[in-house]
């Protein structure tokens, strides 16, 4: 199993992050793309191929609508060149970044389009020009330039013998996983770390791919889960509120409950679609916390000392999980019980699953 850290877009902090990850084992790390709440993530991405040798690259997530597909993929192109191969490229409908721009996640058949077009760049296939989601109300046709000669397509021609960029999307509901599972290399869940949602939603993907005759050999399947590695439990869930918050949200993003809950889990899924304040995204003490339930927490996050974390973790490795995207807290954290806690996690429960 793959454990990959977390970590806001920091351009002058990413290299330092980076090499701290590595030392402590971890097998990536990965930035969010958030542009009016943190730094641009290829830049600290490549500074943070600077600060390390071995340590994965991702973005965790972007989005199709703050960046053209050709821009995403050069931009994933890019580190991926100079740190000889550890770019991934994580993507969503989009969450924080559009709605700081007044806007809602993407819609389902833009996000498909656009996963076809990003593949196509980093495939090194061209994009016929109107496919390109830019319409002649935005910019005229080049035609209109009387050029003696243009593109008649849309290709990244610079990239040359550099490795294909792996495209993984972050996935909570059934049309999103079905969506990935046709496109993406691998689909990371965002459905919580209880093993009957995870297989719910391997199933949902399974089905999918089987039905656009995909080889399921191809397709990979992750995890974004949030751990907090305390042997004091109460202090775990201090710890771990406001990631749990954030991650639950996904679950009940329209107000609409994706994938199986129980009578308890859908009426605090429900609470926490009513409080949620983006003013406060990611935040302790934003009100949608306040929704969240001791019992809750306990099943939709991994809480508790390494032997209890452990044992949730190899759950989700028996069901085909390889990779984990750890919401937690980090080596780098501001209190001595969070760095207690990933300090734990990274000596205790990383190799026991290695």
């Amino acid at each position: 199993m793959e454990f990959w850290t977390a970590t806001v877009a920091s351009p002058r902090g990413s290299a330092e992050f980076a090499a701290h990850a590595e030392d402590a084992g971890w097998d990536g790390m990965l930035v969010v793309d958030s542009q009016n709440l943190s730094g641009d993530p290829y830049v600290s991405l490549a500074m943070a191929a600077g600060g390390s040798i071995d340590l994965g690259l991702g973005t965790g997530v972007t989005n199709p609508v703050t960046r053209h597909a050709a821009v995403t993929a050069t931009s994933a192109a890019s580190v991926q060149k100079i740190s000889a191969g550890r770019m991934v490229l994580g993507i969503g409908r989009g969450d924080s970044a559009l709605a700081h721009l007044g806007h809602a996640p993407a819609k389902l058949k833009w996000f498909e389009s656009y996963l076809e077009n990003l593949q196509a760049y980093l495939n090194g296939n061209e994009v016929p020009f109107a496919n390109t989601g830019i319409t002649a109300e935005v910019a005229p046709l080049v035609d209109q330039l009387g050029l003696a000669g243009a593109p008649s397509a849309s290709a990244i021609e610079w990239m040359g013998n550099t490795p294909k960029v792996p495209v993984e999307v972050a996935a909570t509901g059934p049309k999103v996983i079905a969506i990935a599972a046709r496109h993406a290399e691998r689909i990371m869940f965002a459905v919580g770390a209880e093993t009957k949602r995870l297989q719910w939603a391997i199933d949902t993907a399974r089905e999918a791919a089987l039905a656009a005759g995909r080889d399921l050999q191809t397709l990979k399947f992750g995890a974004y889960v949030n751990v907090v590695c305390h042997a004091d439990l109460a202090v775990g869930r201090e710890l771990a509120r406001a990631g749990t918050g954030l991650f639950a949200r996904f679950s009940v993003m329209h107000g609409k409950i994706a994938g199986p809950v129980d009578a308890h889990q859908a009426e605090v899924l429900h609470n926490i679609h009513d409080r949620y304040d983006m003013n406060a995204h990611g935040k302790q003490d934003g009100q949608q916390t306040t929704a969240l339930t001791d019992e809750f927490m306990d099943q939709f996050s991994i809480l508790g000392d390494a032997g209890h974390c452990i044992e949730r973790l190899r759950g989700l490795q028996a069901l085909g999980i390889d990779k984990v995207a750890i919401s937690g807290p980090t080596f780098m954290a501001r209190t001595e019980q969070a760095q207690q806690a990933a300090s734990q996690f990274a000596a205790e429960v990383m190799p026991s699953l290695r």
